[in-house]
């Protein structure tokens, strides 16, 4: 297996379990469902990024940039400064779409490759080496057909690629299932699939987080429960295999 560069997440026992991060330039599913944590987790690693260096970009396409900083703004990671700076950035990806003239509900393959071609400008332009669509399902929503998914995930992907920018790609899925996307075609065209689950557990619901599959690395498929703190984010345990 050829060596890769690896982008680290910051979240410790990820890293470790990736040897050391997700591999530079991929493009990662992070599924689950509502209030799982995909869209903390994904913010934390664009915070955590700023330690090395690594500029991020944040495209919403399901809650607005206020509504998305009042959320995070209650994690000790998530700090305005980051965004005064150009440390990172929020994007409105609907205002975008809506600027551009592009049809609100359903996108014509032009129309897709124009936001394609938007996002990856800017991307570039602001030298981000650490991106998010949250969500992906949102977005997939106008695209309409497999093919245009297909399409505009692998474009997209291998253009971030080159600029050695690694994508976290948040997709909704029902509750209690090991379904990976809404339309069943992103997870083979993402290099890695971080599924985030619920566990009943005596009427308790307890997070999970698995590392599903990621091209270019060794890791482990061993399933951690997931727990957030206004201190600590994300964090990842073992799990006792009496509780899978």
């Amino acid at each position: 297996m050829v060596e890769r560069g690896r982008c680290k997440t910051g979240i410790d026992v990820l890293d470790s379990e990736l040897d050391g991060g997700i591999p530079l330039g991929s493009t990662v599913l992070v599924s689950g469902s509502s209030g799982v944590g995909k869209t903390t987790l994904s913010m934390q690693f664009l915070a955590n990024g700023i330690e090395l260096g690594d500029r991020g970009v944040f495209f919403t396409a399901s809650e607005s940039v206020d509504k998305l900083k009042k959320f995070q703004g209650g994690y000790y990671f998530f700090n305005e400064k980051n965004l005064k700076s150009g440390e990172i950035s929020i994007v409105d990806l609907w205002s975008i779409s809506d600027r551009l003239g592009l049809h609100s509900e359903r996108y014509s393959l032009e129309e897709a490759n124009i936001l394609f071609e938007v996002i990856r400008d800017i991307t570039k332009e602001l030298g981000a080496k650490r991106l998010i669509i949250d969500s992906i399902t949102s977005l997939c929503y106008r695209l309409q057909t497999r093919d245009n998914i297909r399409d505009f995930i692998f474009k997209l992907g291998s253009s971030l690629t080159a600029l050695n920018c690694t994508t976290l790609l948040t997709s909704e899925v029902p509750p209690m299932t090991f379904q990976y996307s809404q339309y069943e075609i992103e997870e083979f065209i993402a290099d890695g699939i971080f599924f985030l689950g619920d566990l009943e557990r005596k009427g308790d619901l307890i997070r999970t987080f698995q590392i599903v599959k990621m091209r270019g690395t060794n890791h482990s498929r061993s399933k951690y429960a997931l727990s957030m703190s206004s201190k600590n984010g994300i964090e990842l345990a073992p799990m006792l295999r009496s509780n899978i």
